[in-house]
């Protein structure tokens, strides 16, 4: 798998953004999923700069995909500060707009737009997969 790779700053969330449109426009999915494959990685992308690396321009963000008959897999990797996404209170949506916590909002959502999230973490790098079932 090859990955592209992107400077850590909000100013590469737009090409990433392009990149992933164009893949998974390529791997046949419509206008709908991609937006929700391509929204559920910018809140990846943005959540590595703020709480991976602390800040912009710190570190990179590569990004692979494998497109397969049934499945669509996105790759994101950074070398930044691991994190238990058990750790991240699922929100709680029946709460008044006001009365909820930021916290959790965007990992809730990756969850409900992709059919599968996986997180695995080493000594020098995180890596997400995140899946999109074809057909579906």
């Amino acid at each position: 798998m090859d990955f592209r790779v992107f400077p850590g700053n909000y100013k590469s969330l737009k090409f990433i953004s392009n990149y992933i449109k164009t893949v998974a426009k390529e791997a046949g999915f419509d206008e709908f999923t991609i937006y929700t494959i391509e929204t559920a990685v910018d809140e990846a992308c943005s959540n590595i700069i703020e709480h991976a690396y602390g800040g912009e321009d710190i570190g990179d963000i590569e990004i692979g995909y494998t497109d397969e008959p049934k499945q669509f897999t996105i790759i994101i990797k950074d070398h930044g500060h691991p994190f238990d996404p058990s750790s991240i209170p699922i929100p709680n949506l029946s709460s008044k707009l006001a009365e909820r916590k930021a916290n959790g909002l965007g990992l809730y959502m990756m969850h409900q737009w992709m059919d599968e999230i996986n997180f695995q973490f080493s000594e020098n790098s995180n890596i997400l997969s995140m899946v999109k079932y074809k057909g579906n």
